[in-house]
């Protein structure tokens, strides 16, 4: 076998055995340990005739700076982030921590000096769940001045939503208001954030380690933040997974389309837990690019480059972009080529509630029908749209329940709209586009605040209607394969019992080994007046709230909109009623649900 090439050439003016002791030093050290040894040599070489005691003091290397990456998220990218932030900061000589927002309060921000913050844009312009409550105190009129802080921030969102990057801005704006000096400008990320993450972490952390360090010592170069593992999936290097089965859980006459997909990742190397997502990269449908090429008239052998990368126009338009969202960016972009009376009326700031009544329902397709653009260019084409991103869907199976796999509950999304099917583009990958034996692409994106309680005793509550059940699914059999003893009550609900009971079987099987402490169904459409799972909480309200006193962690997962929203208001409205607390002190205690992390919830 042979010996790996040694640091110190062999053209050193060195003994061989000075060179092999030096060898022998350098092979280990760590970026911070050669940047002291660094100084260390500089201070012998410049402290001829001076004292021991002064060049150990020349020598000696300053304290490493410290550095706080907050951040906010909800489905883990940012977390994700500021961790390889911190990793890259490490490796130049920062004493580095990657912290949630749940878990500092906005005072402990004075005692900060060097902050980068990643946070993430929810919905409609909303801070994530976990970084709610910390939004609230930091935009509040006592917040404290953070005159000595110096800061830059990465925001991440969507391009098709309106208040897109929302958070990152108004943390920008808010820091700055609040003293702090801004180190680096912001960074405003779509889907599709890595050169735009690695531009950023790469600017702000040279910026700070500039001021930091004395000049002598600024001598290392950023590097880019990735891991050191030899395999490492992710968005830029999905998995190659096998689909394994594919089972519609729905019965005959179900007005919806629900699938239990299973992959295998036997050898892969890619671990989740309970709790997690795993990330699909689709691809668009056939007939869908195929109405694309022929409402462009364009040659679908055309060559185009995306990001240096050459694909045909057919290659692009099915695995590359995403050509259904529409969006107020893309109708811009579009009409900087179309050039059309009518679109610029409606992009009018004044008419904002009719570009939105456009929006509804139609997808970039629709766009070219109705605005036909003339002359347009392949090139142009695909200069309107973004890269196609990856969905996430909450993980349906314990990894000790399902070695080498992995599981996913999808709801398949197809309607009718503006005189056009739509269909989702993943969900209907999955449901159609691959076949049993074929591979689709995939990553896991971890989520470390949505897991099972630590203490195996501890009471889970888990309310999850549709398929919201997935993670449900996953909490269960991690516990039963743990032999944890803690009880366990499930809320579910959908439709149709006959027809809309996901995992009916399991749930049954569960209940009769006594894994499942307690089941309660809401299906809304089974008798004359509708039940939600919502209304199943306040008909078991007692008991309820005797669980959460006994120390029971709650759990939601399922629709952001409407579902996770009234069951925070019945939430409420037990505590209240049962507790004998005023509206107030209701409040206050499922904040306190909430600070204890007893109050998660893994809504979309």
């Amino acid at each position: 076998m042979s010996q790996p090439d040694p640091v110190v050439p062999n053209t050193a003016p060195l003994a061989p055995e000075q060179a092999a002791s030096l060898n022998s030093l350098l092979k280990g050290l760590q970026a911070d340990q050669l940047l002291w040894i660094e100084g260390f040599i500089s201070g012998l070489r410049a402290g001829s005739g001076r004292g021991s005691s002064e060049v150990a003091a020349l020598a000696a290397p300053s304290e490493a700076p410290a550095l706080t990456v907050l951040y906010g998220t909800e489905s883990g990218n940012s977390e994700s982030l500021a961790d390889l932030t911190v990793k890259a900061a490490k490796t130049i000589g920062f004493k580095a921590k990657a912290v949630n927002m749940a878990d500092i309060k906005v005072p402990k921000l004075r005692d900060i000096e060097n902050l980068l913050v990643i946070v993430s844009t929810w919905g409609e312009g909303d801070p994530p769940e976990t970084a709610a409550d910390f939004y609230q105190d930091f935009m509040a009129e006592n917040a404290p001045r953070l005159v000595n802080t110096r800061f830059s921030v990465l925001g991440l969102g969507d391009t098709s939503y309106e208040e897109f990057c929302k958070m990152g801005k108004d943390f920008d704006a808010r820091l700055e208001a609040l003293g702090a000096r801004r180190i680096y400008e912001r960074v405003d990320c779509d889907v599709d954030y890595d050169d735009d993450f690695d531009k950023w972490h790469k600017g702000a952390l040279g910026a700070l380690e500039a001021e930091s360090r004395p000049a002598a010592n600024a001598t290392l170069a950023v590097p880019a933040a990735t891991t050191a593992d030899p395999v490492k999936y992710s968005r830029k290097n999905p998995y190659a997974s096998e689909l394994l089965e594919r089972v519609l859980l729905n019965g005959e006459g179900s007005a919806k389309e629900t699938m239990h997909l299973e992959f295998n990742l036997e050898g892969s190397g890619l671990i989740y837990e309970a709790g997690d997502a795993l990330a699909v990269v689709p691809h668009n449908a056939e007939d869908v690019v195929e109405d694309f090429i022929q409402t462009s008239k364009l040659d679908p052998e055309s060559p185009v480059l995306i990001k240096d990368q050459a694909y045909t126009l057919r290659q692009a338009l099915t695995s590359q972009l995403d050509i259904t969202s529409l969006s107020l960016p893309v109708i811009k972009r579009y009409n900087e080529i179309a050039q059309d009376a009518k679109l610029e009326k409606l992009l009018n700031p004044d008419k904002k509630t009719d570009l939105q009544s456009y929006i509804y329902g139609r997808e970039i397709i629709d766009l070219l029908h109705e605005f036909p653009a003339k002359d347009i260019t392949a090139d142009a084409l695909i200069g309107i749209m973004r890269k196609l991103p990856p969905r996430l869907y909450s993980i349906a199976s314990s990894p000790k329940a399902h070695p080498g796999e992995v599981h996913l509950t999808v709801g398949v999304v197809r309607y009718d709209a503006h005189g056009r099917t739509r269909k989702g583009v993943c969900s209907t990958y999955l449901a159609e586009r691959i076949a049993a034996g074929e591979k689709a692409d995939v990553f896991v994106t971890p989520n470390k605040h949505f897991k099972i309680p630590a203490d195996n005793d501890t009471p889970m509550i888990m309310v999850g209607p549709g398929t919201g059940i997935a993670p449900f699914r996953a909490f269960v059999e991690e516990r039963k394969a743990i032999g944890a003893k803690g009880k366990n009550w499930l809320f579910f609900g959908d439709q149709h019992y006959l027809t809309d009971f996901l995992y009916q079987t399991e749930w049954q099987d569960y209940l009769a080994d006594g894994v499942l402490t307690k089941l309660d169904l809401a299906f809304s459409r089974d008798q004359k007046d509708k039940v939600y799972v919502q209304d199943r909480m306040r008909e078991n309200s007692k008991e309820f709230y005797a669980w959460l006193e006994e120390g029971a962690s709650f759990y939601v997962c399922g629709d952001a909109s409407r579902m996770a929203t009234d069951v925070d208001v019945a939430l409420h409205d037990i505590i209240e009623k049962e507790g004998g607390l005023s509206k107030d002190d209701a409040a206050a205690y499922v904040k306190k649900l909430k600070d204890e992390k007893r109050y998660l919830r893994d809504v979309y």
